[in-house]
C-alpha cells in the first residue's frame, strides 16, 4: 500500500494566530505532500513497496540509502509534530508527563527553557525532540531528516526547526516560534499517550 499524506488532525486555521492556515497550505499540502509522493516512486517495485512507514524508516538507515530515508522519515516527523501540537494547547504539562518533567527536568519551565535554548541552537534544518531514554526524559536534536526513532529513543513531542516550518510567520525569529511553541501549542495529552504507548 502506497503511503498516504496523513490529514491534519485539526483545521488548518485551528492554531492561529500561533500557527497560520497560510503556513499549513505550504507546509503540509506541499512540502509534507512532495515527501510521499518522492518516497512512494523510490519504493515502487521494491520490497518495501507494501512496508510500513517505520519499517522503511529502518530499513533505509540500515541499507544507509540516504534518499530514500530522507523522504520516508520526513512523513513520519511531519504527522509527528502536526500531532504535537493543539488547538489550545501550551501552558503547564499535565498527566504522567507532568511527573516526569518534575523529576528529570524540576518543572514545565526548565524543560520548555532547555528546550528552546536546544531548538534554537539547532544550526541549520532539523527537528528538536523530547524524547524517552532508558526511561528518562531527555532533550535531543536531529539534523536533516534525522529521528530518535533510529536510536533507540521514544519520541515524545517534537518541533520542526526547518525554516520552512515557520517563515510565513516568523520569519527568521526561531526563537518566537518555540517560545509560541511552548506557551501556545504543545499537545501535553499526545506527549502522554506517548509516555505510555
Amino acid at each position: 500500500m502506497a503511503f498516504q499524506l496523513p490529514d491534519l488532525p485539526y483545521a488548518d486555521n485551528a492554531l492561529e494566530p500561533h500557527y497560520s492556515a497560510n503556513t499549513f497550505s505550504f507546509h503540509h499540502k506541499k512540502h509534507h505532500n512532495a515527501y510521499v509522493t518522492k518516497a512512494n516512486e523510490l519504493v515502487a517495485g521494491t520490497d518495501l513497496d507494501n512496508a510500513s512507514l517505520e519499517e522503511a524508516i529502518q530499513q533505509a538507515h540500515k541499507d544507509g540509502n540516504q534518499g530514500l530515508f530522507n523522504q520516508v522519515a520526513q512523513i513520519w516527523n511531519h504527522t509527528f509534530f502536526w500531532n504535537s501540537m493543539a488547538p489550545n494547547g501550551g501552558g503547564e504539562a499535565t498527566g504522567d508527563i507532568a511527573d516526569a518533567i518534575k523529576a528529570d527536568f524540576g518543572s514545565t519551565e526548565e524543560l520548555a527553557a532547555k528546550f528552546k535554548a536546544s531548538a534554537v541552537g539547532n544550526f541549520g534544518s532539523g527537528w528538536t525532540w523530547v524524547v524517552l531514554n532508558g526511561g528518562k526524559l531527555e532533550i535531543v536534536n536531529t539534523s536533516n531528516a534525522g529521528t530518535p526513532l533510529t536510536d533507540g529513543m521514544k519520541p515524545v513531542l517534537t518541533v520542526d526547526v526547518w525554516e520552512h516550518a515557520y517563515y510565513l510567520d516568523y520569519q527568521n525569529r526561531r526563537p518566537d516560534f518555540v517560545q509560541a511553541f511552548f506557551d501556545h501549542l504543545v499537545n501535553w495529552d499526545f506527549a502522554n499517550a506517548n509516555m505510555k504507548g
